[in-house]
This record gives structure tokens, C-alpha cells and sequence, in this order.
């Protein structure tokens, strides 16, 4: 009986020290870094606001690899919550710029409608 608890002790003690944490953030980092992506595509990188945090997602993504590649799972999948809120936040100020751009145009054209030009 003694034999068996030590036993057991011992393989839950390697099992924890061998990596049985957090698995790896795969789909968290798959969504941050499409988030990303989307932003990028959307012109986040050509207009200030939108491009900070933009950079602030490719950082934190870039973070993540590395404390993933170190088996620190948990830390990095916090880590990859902030860089997809990050982007989330990049690709909403796109819009929302893109957005106003075109309401900018569209405003335009009815001017020029009622000018005659």
C-alpha cells in the first residue's frame, strides 16, 4: 500500500515536471495572427492608431512563439489574448477609418450633385 502511494507520488511528479501543463495555444495563436492578417489587409498599417496596435499584436504574437517554444503554455496563451484583442482593435479603427472615408466620398458626390458639376 505504501509502495503504490510513493508510486503514484512519483509518477505525478513526473508527469508535471515532463509537461503536463497547459497544451500549446494553437488556436489562439492561429486567431491572433489572422487577426492580424485581416487588419493588414483592411489598411491598419496606413493609419496611425490602427497601426499601433497593430504592432502591439505582431509583438505580443512574436512573444507568445517564444514562451511556446519555452513550454511556458499558459503565459503565452494570456499573452496571445491581449495580441488578438490588439488586433480585434486594429481591424475595428480600420474600418471604422475606411468607413468614414467612404461616407467622405459619398458626401462629395452629393455636393457636387447639388452644385451641377
Amino acid at each position: 500500500m505504501r509502495t503504490s502511494f510513493f508510486f503514484s507520488a512519483a509518477l505525478a511528479v513526473s508527469v508535471v515536471a515532463c509537461g503536463g501543463g497547459a497544451p500549446p495555444p494553437s488556436d489562439r495563436l492561429a486567431t491572433a495572427e489572422a487577426g492580424a492578417r485581416s487588419a493588414r489587409e483592411l489598411g491598419a498599417d496606413k493609419q496611425p492608431k490602427a497601426q499601433l496596435h497593430l504592432k502591439l499584436a505582431d509583438e505580443q504574437i512574436a512573444e507568445a512563439k517564444k514562451l511556446m517554444a519555452d513550454g511556458e503554455n499558459k503565459r503565452a496563451d494570456l499573452v496571445l489574448q491581449r495580441a488578438g484583442a490588439d488586433a480585434e482593435l486594429s481591424v475595428t479603427m480600420a474600418k471604422q477609418n475606411n468607413a468614414r472615408a467612404e461616407a467622405d466620398k459619398a458626401q462629395e458626390r452629393l455636393s457636387n450633385l447639388k452644385a451641377g458639376k
